[in-house]
Protein backbone atom coordinates (compact mmCIF):
# COMPACT_ATOMS: atom_id res chain seq x y z
CA UNK A 1 0.00 0.00 0.00
CA UNK A 2 1.20 3.51 -0.79
CA UNK A 3 0.02 6.05 1.74
CA UNK A 4 -1.27 9.37 0.39
CA UNK A 5 0.84 12.30 1.48
CA UNK A 6 0.31 16.05 1.65
CA UNK A 7 2.22 18.68 -0.27
CA UNK A 8 5.74 19.24 1.07
CA UNK A 9 7.41 22.50 0.03
CA UNK A 10 10.80 20.76 0.27
CA UNK A 11 9.68 17.88 -1.95
CA UNK A 12 11.07 15.32 0.51
CA UNK A 13 8.00 13.86 2.25
CA UNK A 14 5.63 14.58 -0.60
CA UNK A 15 5.28 16.55 -3.82
CA UNK A 16 5.86 20.25 -3.99
CA UNK A 17 2.82 22.27 -4.95
CA UNK A 18 4.04 22.47 -8.53
CA UNK A 19 4.76 18.72 -8.70
CA UNK A 20 1.31 17.92 -7.29
CA UNK A 21 -0.26 19.76 -10.21
CA UNK A 22 1.81 17.81 -12.72
CA UNK A 23 1.40 14.40 -14.35
CA UNK A 24 3.68 12.48 -11.97
CA UNK A 25 1.30 12.68 -9.01
CA UNK A 26 -2.34 11.66 -8.57
CA UNK A 27 -4.71 13.43 -6.16
CA UNK A 28 -6.57 10.93 -3.93
CA UNK A 29 -8.52 13.40 -1.78
CA UNK A 30 -8.28 17.00 -0.73
CA UNK A 31 -4.64 17.82 -0.08
CA UNK A 32 -3.35 14.25 -0.46
CA UNK A 33 -1.42 12.64 -3.29
CA UNK A 34 0.26 9.43 -4.43
CA UNK A 35 2.66 8.89 -7.35
CA UNK A 36 0.77 8.53 -10.62
CA UNK A 37 2.31 5.09 -11.10
CA UNK A 38 0.44 3.70 -8.06
CA UNK A 39 -2.42 1.42 -9.12
CA UNK A 40 -5.49 2.89 -7.44
CA UNK A 41 -7.73 -0.01 -8.46
CA UNK A 42 -6.15 -2.57 -6.12
CA UNK A 43 -8.42 -3.22 -3.10
CA UNK A 44 -5.79 -2.43 -0.47
CA UNK A 45 -4.81 0.79 -2.23
CA UNK A 46 -8.43 1.88 -2.53
CA UNK A 47 -8.82 1.23 1.20
CA UNK A 48 -5.78 3.24 2.30
CA UNK A 49 -6.66 6.16 0.04
CA UNK A 50 -10.17 6.27 1.50
CA UNK A 51 -8.96 5.88 5.08
CA UNK A 52 -6.54 8.79 4.67
CA UNK A 53 -9.58 11.09 4.43
CA UNK A 54 -10.36 10.45 8.10
CA UNK A 55 -6.96 11.68 9.34
CA UNK A 56 -6.85 8.57 11.54
CA UNK A 57 -10.04 9.45 13.41
CA UNK A 58 -12.43 7.09 11.64
CA UNK A 59 -12.25 3.47 10.52
CA UNK A 60 -12.96 1.42 7.44
CA UNK A 61 -15.73 -1.14 7.74
CA UNK A 62 -17.75 -3.51 5.53
CA UNK A 63 -15.88 -5.24 2.73
CA UNK A 64 -12.80 -3.05 3.24
CA UNK A 65 -12.32 -4.11 6.86
CA UNK A 66 -13.04 -7.74 6.02
CA UNK A 67 -10.38 -7.59 3.30
CA UNK A 68 -7.81 -6.20 5.73
CA UNK A 69 -8.70 -8.92 8.25
CA UNK A 70 -7.76 -11.48 5.59
CA UNK A 71 -11.06 -12.42 3.92
CA UNK A 72 -9.85 -12.63 0.34
CA UNK A 73 -13.23 -12.75 -1.40
CA UNK A 74 -14.16 -9.26 -0.19
CA UNK A 75 -12.33 -7.26 -2.84
CA UNK A 76 -14.96 -4.53 -3.12
CA UNK A 77 -15.22 -4.75 -6.91
CA UNK A 78 -17.62 -2.05 -8.09
CA UNK A 79 -18.38 -0.83 -4.57
CA UNK A 80 -17.22 2.30 -2.73
CA UNK A 81 -15.04 1.96 0.36
CA UNK A 82 -17.26 2.11 3.47
CA UNK A 83 -15.99 4.42 6.22
CA UNK A 84 -17.22 5.14 9.71
CA UNK A 85 -16.25 8.79 9.85
CA UNK A 86 -15.32 9.22 13.51
CA UNK A 87 -14.78 12.80 14.68
CA UNK A 88 -14.19 14.31 11.24
CA UNK A 89 -17.29 15.09 9.15
CA UNK A 90 -16.91 13.53 5.73
CA UNK A 91 -19.00 13.45 2.61
CA UNK A 92 -19.84 10.35 0.55
CA UNK A 93 -18.43 10.23 -2.98
CA UNK A 94 -18.51 7.61 -5.74
CA UNK A 95 -15.32 6.20 -4.18
CA UNK A 96 -16.30 6.39 -0.50
CA UNK A 97 -19.52 5.62 1.38
CA UNK A 98 -19.61 7.42 4.72
CA UNK A 99 -21.47 5.83 7.64
CA UNK A 100 -22.41 8.14 10.49
CA UNK A 101 -22.50 5.77 13.44
CA UNK A 102 -21.00 5.24 16.87
CA UNK A 103 -17.54 3.73 16.89
CA UNK A 104 -16.75 2.24 20.33
CA UNK A 105 -13.08 1.48 20.97
CA UNK A 106 -13.79 -2.22 21.48
CA UNK A 107 -15.10 -2.43 17.90
CA UNK A 108 -11.91 -1.16 16.30
CA UNK A 109 -8.63 -2.91 15.50
CA UNK A 110 -5.61 -1.81 13.49
CA UNK A 111 -4.65 -3.86 10.47
CA UNK A 112 -1.70 -2.90 8.23
CA UNK A 113 -1.73 0.56 9.79
CA UNK A 114 -5.43 1.12 9.07
CA UNK A 115 -8.09 1.40 11.76
CA UNK A 116 -10.89 -0.99 10.85
CA UNK A 117 -13.95 -2.37 12.57
CA UNK A 118 -13.79 -5.86 14.09
CA UNK A 119 -14.95 -8.66 11.75
CA UNK A 120 -18.41 -8.99 13.29
CA UNK A 121 -19.16 -5.27 13.02
CA UNK A 122 -17.63 -5.13 9.53
CA UNK A 123 -19.85 -7.98 8.34
CA UNK A 124 -22.93 -6.38 9.89
CA UNK A 125 -22.23 -3.18 7.96
CA UNK A 126 -21.52 -5.16 4.78
CA UNK A 127 -24.87 -6.97 4.95
CA UNK A 128 -26.96 -3.80 5.00
CA UNK A 129 -29.23 -3.90 1.95
CA UNK A 130 -28.15 -7.42 0.97
CA UNK A 131 -30.62 -10.17 0.03
CA UNK A 132 -30.78 -13.52 1.82
CA UNK A 133 -28.66 -15.57 -0.56
CA UNK A 134 -25.86 -13.05 -0.90
CA UNK A 135 -25.92 -12.59 2.87
CA UNK A 136 -25.27 -16.33 3.24
CA UNK A 137 -22.43 -16.04 0.72
CA UNK A 138 -20.89 -13.17 2.70
CA UNK A 139 -21.18 -15.01 6.02
CA UNK A 140 -19.68 -18.17 4.50
CA UNK A 141 -16.71 -16.28 3.07
CA UNK A 142 -16.00 -14.41 6.31
CA UNK A 143 -16.17 -17.69 8.21
CA UNK A 144 -14.07 -19.49 5.56
CA UNK A 145 -11.33 -16.91 6.15
CA UNK A 146 -11.25 -17.91 9.82
CA UNK A 147 -11.84 -14.36 11.08
CA UNK A 148 -15.16 -15.07 12.82
CA UNK A 149 -17.73 -17.84 13.23
CA UNK A 150 -21.47 -18.35 13.12
CA UNK A 151 -21.52 -18.56 16.91
CA UNK A 152 -19.67 -15.27 17.26
CA UNK A 153 -22.00 -13.60 14.80
CA UNK A 154 -25.17 -14.58 16.64
CA UNK A 155 -26.24 -11.76 18.87
CA UNK A 156 -24.15 -9.31 16.85
CA UNK A 157 -26.07 -9.45 13.59
CA UNK A 158 -29.67 -8.14 13.66
CA UNK A 159 -32.37 -10.78 14.04
CA UNK A 160 -33.36 -10.47 10.40
CA UNK A 161 -30.15 -12.35 9.53
CA UNK A 162 -30.92 -15.40 11.67
CA UNK A 163 -32.10 -17.37 8.63
CA UNK A 164 -28.87 -16.48 6.80
CA UNK A 165 -26.85 -17.66 9.81
CA UNK A 166 -28.84 -20.91 9.89
CA UNK A 167 -28.07 -21.50 6.21
CA UNK A 168 -24.39 -20.58 6.48
CA UNK A 169 -21.69 -23.23 6.67
CA UNK A 170 -18.15 -22.91 7.99
CA UNK A 171 -16.70 -25.31 5.39
CA UNK A 172 -17.61 -23.56 2.14
CA UNK A 173 -14.56 -22.74 0.03
CA UNK A 174 -15.95 -20.26 -2.51
CA UNK A 175 -18.96 -18.02 -3.20
CA UNK A 176 -20.09 -20.25 -6.07
CA UNK A 177 -20.00 -23.33 -3.85
CA UNK A 178 -22.31 -21.51 -1.46
CA UNK A 179 -24.65 -20.46 -4.27
CA UNK A 180 -24.84 -24.08 -5.45
CA UNK A 181 -25.62 -25.20 -1.90
CA UNK A 182 -28.47 -22.67 -1.69
CA UNK A 183 -29.98 -24.01 -4.91
CA UNK A 184 -29.58 -27.49 -3.40
CA UNK A 185 -31.45 -26.52 -0.23
CA UNK A 186 -33.84 -23.70 -1.19
CA UNK A 187 -34.76 -24.55 -4.78
CA UNK A 188 -34.48 -28.34 -4.81
CA UNK A 189 -35.65 -28.64 -1.18
CA UNK A 190 -32.93 -31.18 -0.38
CA UNK A 191 -31.54 -31.64 3.12
CA UNK A 192 -28.44 -29.72 4.18
CA UNK A 193 -25.43 -31.43 2.54
CA UNK A 194 -22.03 -32.11 4.02
CA UNK A 195 -19.60 -29.49 2.71
CA UNK A 196 -16.02 -30.30 1.68
CA UNK A 197 -15.94 -33.49 3.74
CA UNK A 198 -13.30 -36.12 2.97
CA UNK A 199 -14.60 -39.26 1.27
CA UNK A 200 -12.59 -42.48 1.65
CA UNK A 201 -12.68 -45.87 -0.02
CA UNK A 202 -13.64 -48.85 2.12
CA UNK A 203 -9.94 -49.58 2.67
CA UNK A 204 -9.27 -46.00 3.83
CA UNK A 205 -7.79 -44.62 0.60
CA UNK A 206 -8.62 -40.95 -0.02
CA UNK A 207 -11.08 -40.58 -2.92
CA UNK A 208 -11.78 -36.87 -2.81
CA UNK A 209 -13.35 -33.94 -1.02
CA UNK A 210 -16.57 -33.03 -2.83
CA UNK A 211 -18.05 -29.55 -2.59
CA UNK A 212 -21.39 -31.02 -1.47
CA UNK A 213 -22.39 -34.50 -0.41
CA UNK A 214 -25.77 -36.08 0.28
CA UNK A 215 -24.47 -38.94 2.39
CA UNK A 216 -27.85 -40.68 2.63
CA UNK A 217 -28.51 -40.88 -1.11
CA UNK A 218 -24.87 -40.99 -2.14
CA UNK A 219 -24.88 -37.91 -4.38
CA UNK A 220 -21.94 -35.56 -4.92
CA UNK A 221 -22.42 -31.93 -6.00
CA UNK A 222 -19.51 -30.11 -7.65
CA UNK A 223 -19.07 -26.56 -8.89
CA UNK A 224 -16.54 -26.40 -11.75
CA UNK A 225 -15.12 -22.88 -11.89
CA UNK A 226 -12.61 -21.38 -14.29
CA UNK A 227 -9.68 -23.04 -12.50
CA UNK A 228 -11.10 -26.41 -13.53
CA UNK A 229 -10.57 -25.59 -17.22
CA UNK A 230 -6.83 -26.03 -16.89
CA UNK A 231 -5.78 -29.24 -18.68
CA UNK A 232 -4.06 -30.82 -15.68
CA UNK A 233 -6.90 -29.84 -13.34
CA UNK A 234 -9.51 -31.18 -15.75
CA UNK A 235 -7.64 -34.49 -15.97
CA UNK A 236 -7.61 -34.64 -12.16
CA UNK A 237 -11.35 -33.86 -12.01
CA UNK A 238 -12.21 -36.60 -14.53
CA UNK A 239 -10.16 -39.09 -12.53
CA UNK A 240 -11.85 -38.09 -9.29
CA UNK A 241 -15.33 -38.35 -10.78
CA UNK A 242 -14.47 -41.84 -11.98
CA UNK A 243 -13.31 -42.81 -8.48
CA UNK A 244 -16.51 -41.47 -6.95
CA UNK A 245 -18.70 -43.34 -9.42
CA UNK A 246 -16.79 -46.60 -8.95
CA UNK A 247 -17.36 -46.22 -5.22
CA UNK A 248 -21.12 -45.94 -5.77
CA UNK A 249 -21.55 -42.17 -5.65
CA UNK A 250 -23.70 -40.35 -8.20
CA UNK A 251 -22.40 -37.05 -9.57
CA UNK A 252 -23.88 -33.58 -10.27
CA UNK A 253 -21.60 -30.95 -11.80
CA UNK A 254 -22.51 -27.33 -12.55
CA UNK A 255 -20.64 -24.37 -14.06
CA UNK A 256 -21.07 -20.67 -13.40
CA UNK A 257 -23.82 -19.93 -15.90
CA UNK A 258 -25.89 -22.86 -14.59
CA UNK A 259 -26.38 -21.05 -11.28
CA UNK A 260 -28.35 -18.35 -13.11
CA UNK A 261 -30.90 -21.04 -13.96
CA UNK A 262 -31.79 -22.85 -10.71
CA UNK A 263 -34.52 -24.91 -12.42
CA UNK A 264 -31.86 -26.43 -14.71
CA UNK A 265 -29.69 -27.35 -11.74
CA UNK A 266 -32.64 -28.85 -9.87
CA UNK A 267 -33.53 -30.94 -12.93
CA UNK A 268 -29.96 -32.23 -13.06
CA UNK A 269 -30.09 -33.05 -9.35
CA UNK A 270 -33.34 -34.95 -9.66
CA UNK A 271 -31.90 -36.98 -12.54
CA UNK A 272 -28.93 -37.87 -10.35
CA UNK A 273 -31.28 -38.87 -7.53
CA UNK A 274 -33.09 -41.22 -9.91
CA UNK A 275 -29.79 -42.90 -10.78
CA UNK A 276 -28.40 -43.02 -7.25
CA UNK A 277 -28.16 -46.33 -5.42
CA UNK A 278 -27.72 -48.55 -8.45
CA UNK A 279 -24.16 -49.49 -7.48
CA UNK A 280 -23.11 -50.90 -4.11
CA UNK A 281 -21.74 -48.41 -1.62
CA UNK A 282 -17.97 -48.73 -1.45
CA UNK A 283 -17.11 -45.51 0.37
CA UNK A 284 -17.18 -43.99 3.82
CA UNK A 285 -16.79 -40.57 5.38
CA UNK A 286 -13.43 -39.36 6.60
CA UNK A 287 -13.08 -37.86 10.08
CA UNK A 288 -14.94 -34.66 10.86
CA UNK A 289 -12.72 -31.55 10.92
CA UNK A 290 -12.01 -29.66 14.12
CA UNK A 291 -14.88 -27.17 14.66
CA UNK A 292 -14.03 -23.60 13.70
CA UNK A 293 -14.97 -22.22 17.11
CA UNK A 294 -12.48 -24.55 18.77
CA UNK A 295 -9.74 -23.26 16.47
CA UNK A 296 -10.69 -19.61 17.03
CA UNK A 297 -10.90 -20.06 20.80
CA UNK A 298 -7.44 -21.70 20.78
CA UNK A 299 -6.01 -18.88 18.66
CA UNK A 300 -7.44 -16.25 20.99
CA UNK A 301 -6.02 -18.06 24.02
CA UNK A 302 -2.57 -18.12 22.39
CA UNK A 303 -2.84 -14.41 21.58
CA UNK A 304 -3.67 -13.65 25.22
CA UNK A 305 -0.68 -15.66 26.38
CA UNK A 306 1.57 -13.83 23.94
CA UNK A 307 0.26 -10.52 25.29
CA UNK A 308 1.07 -11.63 28.85
CA UNK A 309 -2.52 -11.74 30.06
Amino acid sequence: MTWPCPVDPSGVAGPTRGEAAGPRWRRTSRGRYVPATVDGTRPEQRVVEAYARTDGAGAVTGWAALWLHGAAYFDGAGAPVPLVEGRRRLRSTPQVRVLRALLPDDQVLTRRGVRCTVPERALRDHLAGTGLREAVVAIDMAVAAGITSRRRLRGVLPRRWETALDLADEHSASPQETRLRLVWQLDAGWARPLVNRDVLAEDGRFLGRPDLLDADRGIVGEYAGAVHRDRARHRHDVRREDLFRRAGLEYVEVVGDDLRHPALVVERMEAAAARAGRLPRRWRLGPAPVPLDDRLDHRDAMDRLADGE
